[in-house]
């Protein structure tokens, strides 16, 4: 289910993080479906629970998932179609990437096949 970089320089959290928002954006994880718990996911991966706790907190936090006190977490089912602030804050960020793309000397036709390619790879999940 999920594949860490032990060795990366991002932390384990963050790649958790990105995982777990990867498999809702692109719908492995149902609307309302419970999430492993904390302590067989960090069984599972051999990492600290501490760690998942702190990836699982973060993903409440951007409204990903959410949790009921002793029944767990579970993947929030407006998650998919995140709200229109946080779509409008990605196409600012996503803006200020492109321009310093540009400015660094990446073409227009190199950042078209970027997002095509990455489409692709989306499709394929």
């Amino acid at each position: 289910m999920f594949d860490l970089d032990l060795r990366s320089r991002k932390p384990i959290y963050e790649q958790l993080v990105d995982k777990l928002k990867e498999l809702i954006v692109n719908e492995v994880l149902k609307p309302d479906e419970q999430l492993p718990s904390v302590r067989t996911l960090a069984q599972e991966l051999t990492i600290n629970p501490n760690t998942i706790q702190k990836a699982y907190r973060e993903l409440e936090i951007q409204g990903f998932i959410y949790s009921l006190k002793g029944k767990g977490s579970f993947v929030n089912p407006i998650a998919k179609g995140m709200d229109k602030e946080k779509i409008s804050q990605v196409k600012q960020e996503l803006e200020k990437l492109i321009l310093e793309a540009l400015y660094l000397g990446v073409t227009v036709e190199e950042l078209q096949a970027m997002i095509v390619e990455t489409d692709a790879k989306k499709g394929a999940d």
